[in-house]
């Protein structure tokens, strides 16, 4: 098992500690802010179950019928978790109605906000190792998961302050109506987890910062070139795909240009581990003076 699996083994393992942990505040209370934060944690289970699959999927060889590798997968497990993260959204609303209209005090609320704090807690630190990890690793899925916990951490938070002002001020109604507020900032979150995925499945090309380190790299490994052009760029989960033309003397040997290719890879493969590049060689007389100038 890979570590970006393990990882992923590890959310199912925290969500449903977690789960449980929300659901027993919920009973100990009665709060339908804290049914909601529990309806949330159901949602962080079922992600991070589709998540691991993903992984998996993506982890996978090129083969005949995917000959780019099967990448993307982890992009497709990002977007369900948006969808089930706005469908977790919805049902939280809907019990926050529910909740207005039959406004009722809370059962042992300091029980049930020490429980749910502790979820939090764990939550958090979870949160933290699934956003460092996932970056590290490159891993859309894990840092999709990582930045849905986060944004559970955070509505916990307001949940357990929500929560106590209710009890303090003896005002019933705060109870759904910071369940409204957590759907709110869930159903943001979730627009946000798939507006990021999206872009991946639509092939939207690396970061400005990373497509400058980019240039600068083949400027300085391709001695002997004149410039490259065309430069286009893509990323698949870990993945990052890099294509360009480069344009060499009329007069320079196959075995010399690919010499230059092979600097040129060994390079940007440094800078950007595991990255699939593709050279295409063009004489003297097909340069178009522009792109990447070669130092």
């Amino acid at each position: 098992m890979s570590a970006t699996e393990k990882i992923a083994f590890g959310s199912i393992v925290v969500g449903l500690i977690v789960l449980a942990l929300k659901a027993l505040a919920w009973w100990l209370t009665g709060s339908v802010a804290l049914l909601s934060d529990a309806l949330e944690s159901t949602v962080n289970v079922a992600t991070a179950v589709a998540a691991l699959i993903a992984i998996r999927v993506a982890a996978k060889p090129a083969d005949r019928d995917h000959p780019y590798g099967h990448h993307k997968a982890e992009f497709f497990s990002a977007v369900l978790e948006g969808v089930m993260i706005i469908v977790a959204a919805l049902l939280i609303l809907r019990e926050a109605w529910h909740g207005f209209q039959n406004p009722r005090m809370l059962d042992a609320p300091l029980e049930g906000l020490l429980v749910n704090g502790l979820a939090s807690v764990l939550n958090g630190l979870w949160c933290w190792v699934l956003i460092t990890r996932g970056r590290r690793l490159r891993s859309p899925a894990l840092v999709a998961d990582g930045r849905h916990l986060l944004s559970d951490v955070i509505s916990s938070v307001g949940v357990v302050a929500g929560v106590t002002l209710a009890v303090v001020t003896g005002w019933a109604v705060l109870d759904p109506a910071l369940a409204a507020l957590v759907a709110l900032n869930i159903l943001w979150s979730g627009w946000k987890v798939m507006a990021s995925s999206l872009s991946g499945l639509m092939d939207e090309a690396v970061s400005e910062d990373t497509l400058a380190d980019i240039r600068a790299t083949i400027s300085d490994a391709a001695a002997g070139a004149i410039e490259a052009h065309d430069l286009r760029t893509r990323h698949a989960g870990p993945r990052t795909f890099i294509d360009f033309h480069l344009v060499v003397d009329g007069q320079t040997t196959v075995d010399a240009a690919h010499d230059i290719c092979d600097r040129i890879e060994q390079a940007l493969k440094r800078k950007l581990p595991g990255a699939l590049i593709t050279i295409h060689v063009e004489p003297e007389h097909k340069a178009k003076h522009s792109g990447v100038v070669v130092i």
